[in-house]
């Protein structure tokens, strides 16, 4: 059980997987959850891959105004109460020529790859990283939970970065996997730790909640980061259960 005041403690958490299952709305009892009772005692954030559009599908858009931090796309993009503060850019950062050659070998190597089934958008470029979805991200939820037991079984995500690591090794980039059927590929520090910077030095304490916690995850970086207290969790209900705790609740 934590004593500290609002502002001395800052709680920071993963969206699908931690908040929401992977690619869904928040339901209305944690939200409810999260605004009327966790809000009022803590300061608190949201990190994820995904751009801003996309989190708010699955975080109400009007009521993601009322959290502290919002920081798509590994905070590279920084909302502090529903105001951009700042962006970092992917091309300013490796230039056209150098994006274009790594998304042209990611074409052909998608192209030549087989899966039991494709749809579309496989590639997805923003501000501050590349997003590769090997069935592309047009799949239905369920071809969506397919491919995540497929990938499971035959390590597709894992293979595919280890080609790329070895293909560009000269690139300032970094891999990780994130949800069930795509991840992430940013130069290396433009993981979720980046936010960090962005959330002031006053906190007392900075918590994070993430279930892709280990080496290769998404949120493995922050998690470990010594700035953090990390909290590995499995799905909403757990991390309402972790809350619970923390604050006696």
């Amino acid at each position: 059980m934590t004593e500290l005041k609002r502002e001395e403690i800052l709680l920071l958490f993963d969206v699908d997987g931690t908040l929401t299952a992977p690619r869904a709305r928040m339901e209305a009892s944690f939200e409810n959850f999260l605004y009327d009772v966790i809000l009022p005692r803590a300061t608190v954030g949201i990190v994820s891959g995904s751009d801003l559009d996309k989190m708010c599908e699955q975080i109400n858009g009007e009521r993601i105004k009322e959290l502290d931090y919002v920081f798509p796309e590994n905070g590279l993009v920084q909302i502090q109460r529903g105001v951009e503060k700042g962006r970092q850019s992917l091309e300013r950062h490796l230039g056209n020529d150098t994006i274009q050659e790594f998304v042209n070998f990611n074409l052909g190597y998608l192209a030549n790859l087989k899966l039991p089934l494709k749809r579309g958008t496989f590639i997805e470029y923003r501000s501050g990283m590349i997003n590769i979805c090997p069935i592309g991200r047009n799949c239905s939820r369920e071809e969506r939970n397919a491919f995540g037991e497929y990938d499971e079984k035959h390590q597709v995500r894992k293979a595919m970065i280890d080609v790329l690591k070895k293909q560009f090794p000269h690139v300032d980039l970094t891999y990780s996997i994130g949800g069930q059927i795509s991840f992430d590929v940013f130069p290396r520090g433009w993981d979720k730790s980046y936010c960090l910077k962005h959330v002031g030095e006053n906190f007392k304490e900075i918590h994070f909640f993430g279930d892709k916690t280990d080496p290769g995850g998404n949120d493995h970086e922050i998690y470990a980061d010594q700035r953090t207290i990390g909290h590995k969790v499995i799905s909403p209900d757990d991390t309402r259960k972790h809350l619970k705790d923390l604050f006696n609740v």
